[in-house]
């Protein structure tokens, strides 16, 4: 069975950092486009940021650009979100998909097939 799991939300003051993981097993990591999405409460779960299977290309929505990291360590099986000068806007709950195939640019939630079940990431002002 393949799953993800996401670790590392929590609540931080505005202008700090936090890292996310997300943890793949069931299947080589190195087979998955990952990406990360986000929920705020009252909002519908956007995109955030995705990587290619061997970590070549990335993706970032413009609200995050500049302040979040993608990377991914295949030996680990494990993809990151580093978040850096973070604002109560960036307040939502953060998921990690997955889908096995070629990566395509922006792709939207509905080409993933493999989700995590988040991870609250609260920044107070």
């Amino acid at each position: 069975q393949v799953q993800l799991v996401e670790s590392g939300g929590g609540l931080v003051q505005a202008g700090g950092s936090l890292r996310l993981s997300c943890e793949a097993s069931g299947l080589p990591s190195s087979r998955c486009v990952i990406g990360w999405f986000r929920q705020a409460p009252g909002k519908d779960r956007e995109f955030v940021a995705a990587i290619s299977r061997r970590g070549s290309l990335s993706d970032y929505a413009d609200s995050v650009k500049g302040r979040l990291t993608i990377s991914r360590d295949n030996a680990k099986n494990t993809v990151y979100l580093q978040m850096n000068a973070l604002k109560p806007e960036d307040t939502a709950v953060y998921y990690c998909a997955a889908y096995v195939g070629i990566y395509a640019t922006m792709a939207g939630e509905g080409r993933y097939d493999i989700w995590g079940q988040g991870t609250q990431v609260t920044v107070s002002s």
